[in-house]
């Protein structure tokens, strides 16, 4: 793909309003840049027509407004489709199309969003998704922080059993597919300039592959959830939380490098509390889990199984039975709360 901006810059440096507009300037814009660069999928109508697959579908939808734009180990473009992709992968689904919504700020360098919007084509042809149909809106300078995006996802379940919740049992295993914390270490070391002994990178990844591998083989898996905002913690605690069962971890088990540990206890961090974005939890019956840990080592060396689903009754977070609690290095058990806000804000 040529790597040259396909907007002309003496004529149009940066977004304008009128890109906006629905006149000359954003008909080149959609189809110099958008069209010439997701393909012949978007049709220019109001609306994508879609041939329906065969079976269940799964449809979601997120957005991102990540700062900085950029970052070691990804951008905005590449985790909007990652993103979204991975959540049809808790579902057990492998994704078919994707819509792609800009916001964008006007004043934008046009070099800017040709670098946003080249990733992001290139992170859908990595999963083999079409992009179908998109909008852009343009906003005042100001108004905007650069760039906004929203995506939507459709994707048909592969998975012959429900994954969710309320499949999870007592005796289940736990694992998590990768090392924690990357994501929100590398995005908060970019934004605030800090120069690490060790530069971090995000795990931005796609994870339909690692699913699919399980689904495959066989696994019985009853719940997937990807690791992202609020983190190991959060996610767990609301699992354990629908579920309606405690879960018991082992923090020895649980993978973190030495980078993110480091980072973290300089800038009194929890890494259990750090988001990711190419890190989930499966959860799968315990005579499984040794073969569900060599699957997902195939595609991450770090995973690991970090604990198990107890026959305790949590029915919720405000009663006396705590919904996650773990044994730390010093075999002091302790609860794994979740925060109440954010460590760190505007990492997705």
């Amino acid at each position: 793909m040529d790597l040259t901006c396909p907007i002309p810059r003496q004529t149009s440096p940066q977004v304008l309003l009128a890109h906006g507009g629905g006149g000359k300037l954003m008909q080149d814009l959609i189809d110099k840049m958008f069209g010439a660069t997701f393909g012949q999928t978007c049709t220019g109508h109001d609306a994508a027509q879609l041939m329906a697959p065969a079976g269940d579908l799964a449809f979601t939808t997120d957005s991102y407004v990540v700062q900085p734009l950029f970052f070691p180990g990804g951008d905005i473009g590449k985790l909007a489709v990652y993103g979204t992709v991975n959540d049809l992968a808790m579902a057990g689904a492998k994704p078919l199309y994707l819509s792609v919504g800009f916001i964008l700020e006007e004043g934008l360098p046009m070099e800017t969003l040709w670098q946003v919007v080249h990733s992001l084509a290139a992170a859908a042809q990595t999963v083999g998704v079409q992009i179908v149909t998109g909008d852009t809106k343009v906003v005042e300078r100001g108004k905007g922080d650069g760039i906004f995006i929203n995506t939507s996802g459709i994707g048909t379940i592969a998975s012959p059993t429900k994954i969710y919740p309320g499949a999870i049992q007592p005796g289940d295993a736990i694992l998590v597919s990768g090392d924690l914390g990357r994501h929100g270490i590398a995005i908060m070391a970019q934004r605030e300039g800090l120069a690490l002994e060790t530069t971090i990178e995000s795990d931005c990844a796609p994870l339909v592959q690692p699913v699919q591998d399980l689904l495959t083989a066989g696994i019985e898996v009853h719940c997937l959830r990807d690791v992202t905002r609020g983190g190991l913690a959060a996610v767990l605690n609301e699992l354990a939380i629908a579920a309606g069962y405690q879960f018991q971890l082992d923090e020895k088990q649980i993978p973190i490098t030495e980078a993110v540990r480091g980072a973290c206890e300089i800038f009194g961090f929890d890494p259990l509390h750090i988001a990711n974005e190419g890190c989930f939890v499966a959860i799968v019956p315990p005579e499984q889990a040794a073969q569900s840990r060599e699957i997902l080592q195939t595609h991450q060396p770090t995973a690991e199984i970090i604990g198990r689903v107890t026959d305790i009754a949590c029915p919720g977070e405000q009663l006396a039975i705590a919904p996650v609690i773990f044994e730390n290095s010093f075999g002091v058990t302790r609860i794994l709360e979740r925060l109440s806000g954010e460590q760190l804000p505007r990492i997705c």
